[in-house]
């Protein structure tokens, strides 16, 4: 429904096939209604430090610090709610203990590494995430959340943001390459 009414499309958190899923069936859907498609926005945690081996520990320690019943018991409420979707699913049903202690999904956009691995990718554990991948897929907006908001949004500002600048002005300016599969 997104690409026939919707001037924007937000998703939850998701690995590389799933972005790749939803910006393609939401740009077939605004074709097939004689629309551009909408701008697409994307949940994401990011955990940026020096060294990749900090950050996993981060994510390691926010996992491991998460309130268990509470993360279940959202799970299961999720997983509930889900099966009166449309697909029987819903958005939550293949997420993880590990998912869902971030709400949204936030950790499997991968954003999680170094600043030049959160910028332009190589990150080992998924393959993909960076905010460039993201980009070169067609997302035009990050929704995203830190451990410790202040010093991290400044971090991220200060040694994330302008690699991303960086690369964003060496990509061309042709369509998002999931565009290009369906063209």
């Amino acid at each position: 429904m997104a690409g026939r009414v919707s001037d924007w499309y937000f998703s939850n958190g998701k690995d590389f096939d799933g972005v790749v899923e939803q910006i393609d069936d939401v740009r077939k859907s605004a074709a097939e209604a004689g629309r551009t498609a909408p701008k697409f926005g994307l949940n994401g945690f990011l955990i940026a430090r020096d060294t990749e081996a900090e950050a996993r520990d981060t994510l390691r320690e926010i996992i491991a610090k998460a309130d268990s019943e509470a993360v279940e018991g959202f799970g299961a409420a999720v997983k509930q709610a889900g099966q009166s979707a449309a697909d029987g699913k819903g958005m939550w049903q293949d997420s993880t203990f590990e998912d869902l202690v971030q709400y949204n999904d936030g950790f499997r956009t991968g954003l999680i590494g170094t600043p030049e691995q959160i910028a332009w990718g190589s990150l080992p554990a998924e393959g993909w995430g960076s905010v460039v991948a993201c980009k070169k897929l067609g997302v035009d907006l990050f929704l995203l959340g830190f451990l410790h908001y202040h010093e991290e949004v400044e971090y991220f500002g200060r040694r994330v943001l302008p690699l991303v600048r960086e690369l964003e002005a060496q990509l061309p300016a042709t369509e998002p390459e999931s565009a290009r599969a369906h063209a």
